[in-house]
C-alpha cells in the first residue's frame, strides 16, 4: 500500500478532512501534491460534508464601541458544547467602519454582507477570500419625476440544480407625493456567481418586504422575508434560488399579527420553519414558537412551545441545537436557553444592544470567486488520492 510518510493515503485523507480550512490553506503550500489535493473540488466537497455532519457553529456579527466612541463590526464564531468562541480576523473593505452592515445569509461557508445601499459582499471568513459584487442592472428611473428607489430585500443562497451561488435583490419604487406606505411597484434581479453578473427576472414581486428583527432566513433552497401583500396581510415572502420564483407563505391565522407591539422572528428548528412571536417591550417576555410542519401549507402551522416568561431577554437569535436557543439580552449580552431544563445562561459575549445578528455556519474551502464548482451531494464517493 502506498503511503505518505508513514501513513496510508486513506488515513492521510481522513486526517486532512478533520482540519479547519485555515490550517488547510497553509498545508496546500507544503508541496505540489498537497496543493493539488486540497484544491480538488471533490476534496472541498468532502471537507464541507464532514463539517456539516460534525462541526456546525454559529456565526455572530455584533457592534462594539471603540475608545473613540465609534462603532465597529466584529465577526465571531460560537462553537462546542462549552460555548467557546473566537473572533475572526477578516480584512474587508468597509467592514469595520460600516456600522449598518447587515449579515444576510450563509451557504456552504460563504456569507453575504450588505449595507443595503451600494455595497454587497461575498466572503469566506475561513479562507479570508472576499468579493464585492458588481453594480445593479436595475434602472433608477431618473426620467420619472418624483420617483425614488430603495433596496428593500436581499437574499443569498445556493441553486442545487446549476450548482451556483446566487444573490437576489428586490428594488422598490415610491412616488414621493403618493403618501402611501406601500411602494408604487417593485422589481427583482439575481446575481449568479457562475456568470459574475446581474440579470433582471421577469416576475411579479407578490408582496412588499418590511423589516422585522431576526426574520430573514435561508431554508429549503429559498430565502425568506417578512412582507405585506397588496391586501395589507402579513405574509412570508420566499424566493426559490432554483426556479427563481417568488412564493407567498401565509402567517398562522389563529394569532393576532396586526398588533405592532408584537415582534416576529423567523428561525429554523428541527428542519422546519419556526415563527417566534414575542412582545417588543417589557421587563418580562414570553416567546411563543409556531412550527410549519409542512413547508408552505398554512394549515400546518402548530403552536408547539412557549418559552418564559423570562427577564433580561430582548429577542431570539438562532437555534444552536434542537434543544438550545441563543438569545440577545436586554443590555447587549448573548444568552442561551435550554429547552429541556429551562436553564438560562449568560455568555461572555457582549456588543451594542440590538446589533446582534447570527447564522448557522460551517467552516469550508469553498471559493467566493467561482473557482471551485461544487459537486452534486451524491457525487462524493471514491478516493481520488
Amino acid at each position: 500500500m502506498e503511503v505518505i510518510g508513514d501513513l496510508p493515503r486513506e488515513l492521510f485523507l481522513e486526517i486532512l478532512l478533520r482540519l479547519p480550512a485555515e490550517s488547510l490553506m497553509r498545508c496546500k503550500y507544503v508541496c505540489k501534491y498537497w496543493h493539488s489535493l486540497i484544491t480538488n473540488p471533490k476534496f472541498i466537497q468532502l471537507h464541507l460534508n464532514y463539517n456539516y455532519n460534525n462541526n456546525v457553529c454559529v456565526l455572530l456579527k455584533r457592534c462594539l464601541v471603540t475608545c473613540l466612541g465609534q462603532k465597529e463590526n466584529l465577526l465571531s464564531l460560537v462553537c462546542g458544547n462549552g460555548f467557546s468562541f473566537e473572533n475572526l480576523d477578516v480584512d474587508l473593505s468597509l467592514y469595520r467602519k460600516e456600522p449598518c452592515l447587515q449579515l444576510l445569509g450563509h451557504c456552504d461557508g460563504i456569507i453575504c454582507l450588505s449595507n443595503y445601499r451600494d455595497y454587497i459582499l461575498l466572503c469566506n471568513p475561513a479562507t479570508r477570500e472576499s468579493m464585492v459584487l458588481p453594480e445593479s442592472c436595475l434602472p433608477c428611473y431618473p426620467w420619472i419625476r418624483n420617483l425614488i428607489s430603495q433596496t428593500t430585500g436581499l437574499g443569498f443562497g445556493y441553486d442545487a440544480k446549476s450548482h451556483c451561488f446566487k444573490v437576489v435583490r428586490i428594488v422598490s419604487y415610491w412616488e414621493e407625493l403618493r403618501g402611501s406606505n406601500l411602494p408604487h411597484f417593485s422589481r427583482a434581479e439575481v446575481y449568479s456567481m457562475g456568470t459574475d453578473s446581474w440579470k433582471e427576472i421577469n416576475v411579479t414581486v407578490p408582496a412588499h418586504v418590511r423589516y422585522s428583527p431576526c426574520f430573514e432566513t435561508y431554508f429549503n433552497g429559498a430565502f425568506h422575508w417578512y412582507a405585506i401583500d397588496d391586501n395589507g396581510n402579513e405574509v412570508i415572502l420566499s424566493f426559490n434560488m432554483g426556479n427563481e420564483e417568488f412564493q407567498v407563505i401565509p402567517m398562522p391565522s389563529f394569532i393576532s399579527m396586526h398588533d405592532h407591539s408584537i415582534c416576529r422572528s423567523l428561525l429554523v428548528w428541527n428542519d422546519c420553519i419556526a415563527l417566534v412571536i414575542y412582545p417588543e417591550r417589557g421587563i418580562e417576555k414570553s416567546f411563543e414558537i409556531f412550527v410549519m410542519k409542512e413547508y408552505g401549507v398554512k394549515e400546518s402551522w402548530t403552536n408547539v412551545l412557549t418559552i418564559g416568561p423570562l427577564t433580561r431577554v430582548e429577542r431570539p437569535l438562532v437555534f444552536r441545537k434542537n434543544d438550545e436557543i441563543l438569545m440577545e439580552g436586554s443590555h447587549g449580552q448573548m444568552m442561551s436557553y435550554n429547552l429541556r431544563n429551562k436553564e438560562v445562561k449568560d455568555l461572555p459575549i457582549y456588543g451594542v444592544p440590538k446589533s446582534f445578528s447570527t447564522l448557522v455556519y460551517v467552516n469550508s474551502l469553498v471559493s467566493v470567486k467561482g473557482g471551485n464548482q461544487m459537486l452534486d451531494q451524491r457525487d462524493n464517493t471514491g478516493i481520488f488520492l
